[in-house]
């Protein structure tokens, strides 16, 4: 790969990659030696890193919040992986995030890693709104909710 790394790329640049056509958010990285674990492949947990390093850049970049005190409170309710293929040190590969489903303050993201054309990892989430007092829910708004649907094909249960 040629790309920058942890720069969102546009969806025909994932595509060139061997990117599925419905990811269309995703970031370039290259694996790292203090990510590998003592079979020389990636440690399981950094894969959940790497989701929320693509997370926090797509929760910017779609406009949903910029991290600042007085934008929407969000906490990971649930998140899970999948292992698909082995990556090793210095493979490159891309993380990609989309929203699939959204309820009334919540809304679900699956997650990808693709090196050399082929899926290695899948993952999800479950992010949730709240109101200030990080109790109570907060209902997604409109705008954030026709700009998962609109970029992602989310769907409203």
């Amino acid at each position: 790969m040629t790309l920058a790394y942890r720069t969102p790329l546009p969806p025909e640049t994932l595509a060139a990659h061997g990117v599925p056509a419905d990811w269309r958010y995703g970031m370039a990285d290259r694996v790292r030696f203090r990510e590998l674990d003592v079979l020389d492949h990636v440690n399981n947990a950094v894969y959940l890193t790497w989701f929320e390093t693509v997370r926090v850049a797509y929760v910017r970049d779609y406009g949903i919040s910029r991290y600042r005190p007085e934008d929407p409170r969000m906490v990971l309710r649930a998140t899970g992986a999948e292992f698909h293929a082995p990556l090793h040190l210095d493979d490159e590969y891309i993380v990609t995030a989309r929203s699939t489903r959204m309820r009334r303050s919540s809304f679900q993201m699956a997650y990808g890693v693709f090196s050399g054309g082929r899926m290695a990892a899948s993952g999800h989430a479950v992010i949730v709104m709240l109101e200030d007092d990080l109790r109570t829910r907060r209902e997604i708004p409109d705008a954030i909710r026709q700009t998962l649907a609109a970029r992602d094909g989310a769907v409203q249960e």
